[in-house]
């Protein structure tokens, strides 16, 4: 199925593995153009030619922290006009409602809410001159089904939530699309890190804390950066204008609701 959106140009964030990786690859597989963005160089730079090398698509990576003024600064220089934009970050460490402070809360909004509506503020004004436009964020499940451990990620990206509620139908009759990706557990390093952290908590192998997650998910396994892309680059093709401010749950059937 030809996506329609050969030639389209894309952001891409934290994008040198795991989820963002998938999206990259999978935009790339499309004739999208990249930019794509991680903290680490290495693996970015890494990313960034195995891509050009298996898509024949132009890769630019640009490293930094794109939660900072000066990180989206250098993408937004290095992309120019762009028809799509995928924002992601890392989640903020797990624990509980007790441990976190002030600054603990702000940093999560940073990385979670503040940084992608500052990359949307940026990109959708010229979305809208050319009349075309798809953002994706990348969310989480827990927006659905709140993760107790996970309480900084819970109200950071409920936030993001709420803004695209309303942005979306601001700007979808310029033909500007935005939705939000909700993944359940991937086979990722922060489903590792995840896991790691119930193995020593319980006293259990690694491979055991999997298991037992895995047991909680009714396909009985973690979804793949394969099939995230797929979903990805979907709501980012010329089929997607009638999807406007929806939040798409990919998680296995992990979260139990009639509608």
């Amino acid at each position: 199925m030809d996506l329609g959106i050969r030639g389209k140009r894309a952001i891409v964030c934290a994008a040198s593995k795991g989820l963002g990786r998938g999206c990259a690859e999978a935009l790339a597989a499309e004739g999208v153009d990249l930019v794509i963005n991680a903290r680490g160089a290495e693996a970015l730079d890494a990313t960034a030619e195995a891509i050009r090398a298996a898509h024949g698509v132009s890769v630019t990576a640009v490293a930094g922290d794109i939660a900072t003024e000066a990180g989206r600064a250098a993408v937004l220089e290095a992309a120019g006009d762009v028809d799509i934009l995928v924002t992601n970050a890392g989640g903020p460490p797990p624990g509980i409602w007790s441990d976190w402070s002030r600054d603990d809360f702000i940093r999560a909004l940073d990385a979670n809410m503040l940084t992608p509506i500052a990359l949307m503020q940026a990109v959708l004004p010229g979305m809208i001159d050319r009349h075309w436009g798809r953002v994706v964020n990348i969310t989480s499940g827990a927006v659905r089904s709140p993760i107790p451990a996970l309480g900084l990620s819970n109200t950071a990206r409920t936030g993001l939530t709420g803004f695209v509620a309303g942005t979306s139908r601001q700007v979808a009759p310029d033909g500007v699309v935005i939705n939000n990706l909700l993944p359940g557990i991937h086979d990722t390093d922060r489903a590792t890190a995840l896991d790691t952290g119930v193995s020593k908590a319980e006293g259990i192998d690694i491979d055991a804390a999997r298991r037992k997650r895995q047991a909680t998910i009714p396909a009985r396994r973690y979804g793949t950066p394969e099939e995230f892309g797929a979903a990805c680059a979907f709501l980012c093709s010329q089929y997607a204008g009638f999807i406007v401010g929806q939040n798409l749950l990919l998680d296995g059937g992990a979260f139990n609701s009639t509608i």
